[in-house]
């Protein structure tokens, strides 16, 4: 009887593991597939006939020195010769800026300020937790209906995929390396493989369109980016 309930039980143990393989498989194709051509890189901008009402620039990890690692870098950079092309002359840089110790939304503004970009233009998202976080304050708060998301290719096919979820039309232009020399970041493998189970976590959040954690009062893209600036802010 045991024998019999264990094997029942092994049956339904293997039936499970093939079920969620098959989801991860299947739901990774169809992030990549449905919004390949949406998908732009930077060489391409000229080509890109898309006129959107913000650049929205994905927040990724900053140093200890209040310096953007080499991948925001590459967004940032990205984002700036979008801005000075032309193609847009709104940027939304949306990041984790959940504690006075860790801020990633500063550091990018600075950065583009820096480089020649009026503060006015550039609208700070400091609960931009997520990616799906920050693509859904990017249309709620900011009143974004027309996007060009910045962020490596390899995470750029879930940021469409969530923005064609939430009823936004967006393209994303790929950032290349252009802060360094270096042929690819380092850890770009384990990158790729979290990016693959994120997909997952993200396709659930698409059909069940959950909000987050943090909305708040909304911020006319039309007006002044200095609006959203904190104390820190330059």
């Amino acid at each position: 009887m045991f024998r019999t309930i264990g094997k029942k039980m092994g049956v339904v143990l293997i039936a499970l593991i093939l079920v969620f393989i098959l989801l991860y498989i299947g739901i990774n194709l169809y992030s990549v597939l449905s919004t390949k051509d949406k998908m732009f890189s930077l060489d391409e901008k000229e080509k890109m006939d898309f006129s959107a009402d913000g650049i929205l620039v994905l927040g990724a990890g900053v140093r200890n020195d209040g310096t953007p690692s080499h991948m925001l870098q590459d967004r940032l950079l990205t984002a700036l010769e979008l801005y000075e092309s032309g193609k847009c002359k709104t940027i939304i840089v949306s990041g984790d800026h959940g504690s006075t110790d860790y801020d990633e939304v500063n550091v990018m503004k600075n950065f583009l300020i820096e480089r020649g970009v009026s503060s006015e233009r550039i609208f700070m998202d400091h609960a931009g937790f997520s990616t799906y976080d920050s693509i859904f304050r990017a249309k709620e708060i900011f009143g974004a209906k027309k996007l060009i998301v910045i962020t490596q290719k390899y995470h750029a096919y879930r940021s469409l995929m969530i923005g064609h979820h939430l009823g936004l039309d967006c393209v994303a232009v790929s950032a290349p390396i252009l802060s360094s020399d270096m042929e690819r970041y380092s850890k770009q493998g384990w990158y790729s493989f979290r990016e693959s189970i994120a997909r997952c976590k993200d396709f659930l959040y698409c059909v069940l369109k959950p909000s987050p954690m943090y909305l708040g009062e909304s911020i006319s893209l039309k007006g002044s980016g200095d609006v959203t600036n904190d104390k820190e802010s330059q």
